[in-house]
C-alpha cells in the first residue's frame, strides 16, 4: 500500500506508524529494468527496494516503486525532478507506506 500525502500530514501519520519512504514512478520506458532505475536514484541516497511492474490494463506502461532508507533521501530524490530516466520524462510522486514486519 502506497500513500501520497503532503509532508505535514506524513508527519502526523508517522506518530502512529513506522513508515517507509519512497517514490512511485509512472510513464517509465518499457525497456528500462530495475537495476537501471536503482542506479539512477542512487546519487540521492540508499535505495533499499526497487520494483517495476506492468500497469494494469496495459502491457507497455510500466510503474516503479523505489524505497529509500530515510525520509530525507526520498525527499531529496523527489525535489531533484523533473526526472528523465533512460531519456524519457517520468512522473514521480512521493509516497509513504506503513512498515511491514517480515
Amino acid at each position: 500500500m502506497y500513500i501520497e500525502l503532503p509532508k505535514k500530514y506524513r508527519a502526523v501519520l508517522s506518530k502512529f506508524y513506522d513508515l517507509d519512504h519512497g517514490l512511485f514512478i509512472t510513464d517509465l520506458d518499457p525497456y528500462i529494468n530495475e537495476d537501471y532505475v536503482a542506479a539512477y536514484f542512487k546519487p540521492f541516497g540508499c535505495v533499499t527496494v526497487c520494483q517495476i511492474k506492468n500497469s494494469p490494463g496495459s502491457s507497455k506502461d510500466r510503474l516503479a516503486y523505489v524505497r529509500f532508507s530515510t525520509e530525507a533521501e526520498a525527499d531529496l530524490a523527489d525535489w531533484a525532478g523533473p526526472h528523465f530516466i533512460g531519456g524519457t520524462e517520468c512522473k514521480v510522486r512521493r509516497v509513504v507506506s506503513p512498515k511491514v514486519e517480515g
